[in-house]
C-alpha cells in the first residue's frame, strides 16, 4: 500500500471534462462529440484534427475494452500535457467492443506526441481504477458531474479529517 495508494489518481481530469449525460447514436458520433467536448478544453486543438487521431487508433482495433466501457485515445503535437476527459453516454452504443457489449462510459485520452510512457501509464491508471470492483455501477449511478468527478479523483486511501 504505502504512498502511492494516497496519491490522488487522474489528475489529467478536471471538473469541468466530466459529461454525466452524452447524446449519441452510434460509435463515430461518440468520437466526434468526444472531440468536441475536447476541443471546448484545448483551443489550440483543431477538433477535426482530434477526431481523426481518434478514428484512426480505433481503426487498429476497437478501444472498448469491455463491461461498457471505452477508451479513446491518441497523441498530438499541439498538446503539451495528458488530458482526460470521461463521458457517460445518455444511451448505450455499440462499439464493435472485444466482448460485444455496447458502450455506456468513454474516457477520453489524449496525450502530447512525445508523452512515451506517460502515455501508456494514464491508460493502465485509467483502465485500473474502470476495473475495481463496483466502480462501474457507482459511475453508472452516479447523479451529476460532480459525483462523477469525485469518485474517479478520490484517494484510494480514506483521509483523516
Amino acid at each position: 500500500m504505502g504512498l502511492i495508494s494516497s496519491m490522488p489518481v487522474l489528475e489529467f481530469l478536471d471538473p469541468t471534462s466530466v459529461v454525466a449525460s452524452l447524446r449519441a447514436r452510434a460509435k463515430k458520433q461518440v468520437l466526434q462529440e468526444l472531440s468536441a467536448e475536447a476541443v471546448r478544453h484545448l483551443p489550440a486543438l483543431d477538433e477535426r484534427e482530434v477526431f481523426e487521431t481518434l478514428l484512426q487508433r480505433e481503426r487498429l482495433g476497437s478501444t472498448g475494452i469491455g463491461d461498457g466501457v471505452a477508451i479513446p485515445h491518441g497523441k498530438l503535437a499541439r498538446l503539451d500535457r495528458l488530458f482526460g476527459l470521461v463521458a457517460r453516454l445518455e444511451r448505450p452504443v455499440d462499439f464493435e467492443a472485444l466482448d460485444g457489449q455496447p458502450v455506456d462510459i468513454a474516457f477520453l485520452l489524449l496525450a502530447p506526441e512525445g508523452a512515451g510512457a506517460d502515455h501508456l501509464k494514464a491508460l493502465a491508471q485509467v483502465a485500473r481504477i474502470l476495473r475495481e470492483p463496483g466502480m462501474l455501477e457507482r459511475i453508472r449511478g452516479a447523479r451529476d458531474s460532480a459525483a462523477l468527478y469525485a469518485l474517479l479523483t478520490r484517494t484510494t486511501a480514506p483521509q483523516a479529517a
